[in-house]
């Protein structure tokens, strides 16, 4: 298990490899269309995250972006899932959604076509993060747009956070899974 470090450096308790599992080699599609695997993200931590450019937490772009743009050096990434499961909040195309990201938040990251995260066909990747990482009450439903699952550099999922986490309240424990 890894120690979570604070900003300051001090502790902040044991984080708890949620599952204890790696997650398999899983295909992805980038939002461009271009095939994707998780291995090509091999050896960095990664923040998984269900977005949609129409919701009340769409501004977490902003903070998502400053993560990924802070700690990408050391081998982190955001990755970003669009989803319109959620009062259809994400209703548009590819392209779309890729200027929006694009134009409005600057996004960076890698951003991946759009999923079904919860339901009778959920995309594997969020079927793998809910099993290794219920949520409230043991739920593994995602409950809304913005839900982060931090994995570490194996492809452990560390912890869930809920959409009213904000990204710069996760920074402590990227580093936490950075080792620094």
């Amino acid at each position: 298990m890894a120690r979570a470090k604070g900003p300051d450096g001090a502790g902040r308790g044991e984080m708890v490899y949620a599952g204890g599992m790696m997650l398999p080699d899983l295909d992805l599609t980038a939002l461009d269309g271009t095939p994707r695997r998780l291995s090509d993200f091999a050896g960095k931590a990664l923040l998984v995250v269900n977005v949609a450019s129409r919701c009340g937490f769409t501004p977490q772009y902003a903070g998502l972006e400053a993560l990924h743009r802070r700690f990408a050096p050391r081998g982190f990434a955001v990755l970003g899932f669009p989803c319109n499961q959620f009062g259809r909040q994400e209703p548009g195309d590819a392209a779309e959604i890729g200027a929006f990201c694009s134009t409005t938040y600057d996004v960076s990251f890698p951003m991946f076509a759009k999923v079904e995260v919860n339901g009778p066909t959920p995309h594997p990747l969020f079927r793998h993060l809910k099993s290794a990482a219920p949520g409230l009450l043991g739920s593994e439903a995602i409950k809304w747009n913005f839900t982060k699952f931090l994995l570490d550099r194996e492809h452990r999922v560390v912890r869930r956070y809920a959409p009213t986490t904000k990204p710069e309240a996760i920074a402590g424990d990227v580093e936490g899974v950075l080792g620094g």
